[in-house]
């Protein structure tokens, strides 16, 4: 096995060879390896100093100056097959399925051919292609009933997974893309000039009803959160038990397919790994750094918080939020994602990211608004207004959850908390 890979990057409507990562360590340690990841000198001389979508993260910016790490380049660990889709490409690469460190090298240079954002590594883009059987269109009801036809189609290509699930999480996922013919088609054997709408597809796991009920009611959330003013993209679809989530890292400009660079939180902040977060704290600091309008961004960052925790989404991991990087230069926070009611997972999922000695039982926010302002350098007055603007609205829901979409259950849980957190915005001065 090679023990190093290349990275591409979208731009131009074509792919470009931009860097190598090379392994300086045995790859059975898997992201713990050490490496060494430099850009080709032409694109380092071409786009020097760039951090939005020229670049492989705003924490990589194009230089000739080659970066090593203890670990891979986060970036890098955010392509890697992680979830439902880790254990099937496992099987697929004939290696045990419940493979840990071992397994992460031979996943990425398998699965990480059509990731989300705009970069995807060479080996595996080849991998996948060398695969690719029959091309075919299916209906959105096929799709959503998973029927057999469709199932014997997905063995085929070795899915869930490799190219068109490459997506984290444990929910099994498929990026598919409309064509304009109207069937949806695995995203990575459609064309590029006949796609017309990209989404990620999102499928119920099992009989568990708490489960399911998250699945049904991550629509009705994300009507709620355009309520909120949160940044949304679109709504979503439920059909029988597939979510259909439109791709915001795809762009249509004059006919030409635009891919977006996208940045999880752990890449912006450094994190390696999947069990450690970084604190609310930090990541307003990165956003500050790095986001073309800190003021706008940080104040999107605190409504999202603020939407999670009275909506009861616990699961606010390191990869649940992002940044996007277009190419002229814009870096900002993707529109929201993955916001759904969290609390009735059976795992008792618990919040992670916290903010450091601003939360015990529940949140200062005169505290935390204190502290964002001195910090990152923003008024705090626009911090304030733009939080109060939520109160209403978030008492519109706390009266007529119904109306949004919200199941009795699920809004009788919430009210309270959804009130406590109009009344802490009513209070901030």
């Amino acid at each position: 096995m090679e023990n190093e890979c290349t990275i591409q990057l979208y731009a131009a409507s074509r792919w470009h060879d931009v860097a190598n990562t090379a392994l300086l360590g045995p790859a059975q340690l898997g992201w713990r390896t050490p490496t060494y990841t430099g850009y080709d000198a032409e694109w380092a001389l071409e786009h020097a100093g760039a951090r939005d979508a020229w670049a492989l993260g705003s924490r990589f910016p194009v230089s000739l100056a080659p970066q090593k790490f203890n670990h891979w380049p986060v970036f890098l660990i955010d392509m890697l097959p992680q979830g439902y889709g880790r254990g099937e490409l496992l099987r697929q690469l004939k290696l045990p399925e419940t493979l840990e460190s071992a397994g992460d090298w031979p996943l990425l240079l398998a699965g990480a051919g059509n990731p989300i954002g705009h970069l995807r590594i060479k080996e595996a883009a080849q991998w996948l292609q060398d695969r690719s059987g029959p091309v075919r269109g299916f209906t959105d009801t096929v799709v959503a009933e998973r029927s057999e036809d469709f199932m014997h189609y997905l063995s085929l290509h070795g899915l869930f997974v490799a190219g068109s699930s490459g997506v984290q999480g444990e929910w099994p996922k498929l990026l598919m893309t409309r064509a304009k013919d109207g069937l949806l088609y695995l995203d990575h054997t459609l064309p590029d000039s006949e796609g017309v709408e990209h989404f990620i597809v999102k499928f119920g796991r099992g009989a568990n009803e708490q489960l399911a009920t998250i699945l049904r009611q991550e629509a009705p959330y994300m009507t709620i959160a355009a309520h909120l003013g949160v940044r949304v993209h679109a709504p979503l679809t439920l059909r029988e038990r597939a979510l259909f989530i439109p791709r915001f890292d795809r762009a249509r400009v004059d006919g030409q397919l635009v891919r977006l660079g996208q940045e999880s939180l752990a890449a912006l902040t450094g994190r390696a790994g999947f069990g450690v977060v970084p604190s609310h704290d930090e990541a307003c600091v990165k956003l500050a750094e790095v986001c073309s309008d800190p003021q706008a961004e940080i104040l999107e960052y605190l409504r999202r918080d603020i939407a999670n925790i009275a909506f009861g989404n616990t699961d606010n991991h390191a990869r649940n939020t992002a940044i996007q990087r277009d190419f002229d230069g814009r870096i900002r926070l993707t529109p929201v994602f993955d916001f759904a009611p969290m609390y009735l997972h059976p795992d008792g999922l618990a919040r992670r990211i916290r903010w450091e000695d601003k939360e015990n039982v529940t949140q200062d926010w005169n505290a935390v608004l204190g502290w964002v302002a001195e910090t990152c350098e923003l008024k705090r007055g626009k911090l304030v207004a733009g939080l109060q603007a939520m109160v209403n609205p978030l008492l519109d829901v706390a009266e007529n959850g119904k109306a949004f979409g919200l199941e009795p259950a699920v809004h009788q849980y919430l009210e309270p908390g959804i009130r406590a957190q109009a009344r802490a915005l009513e209070a901030l001065h």
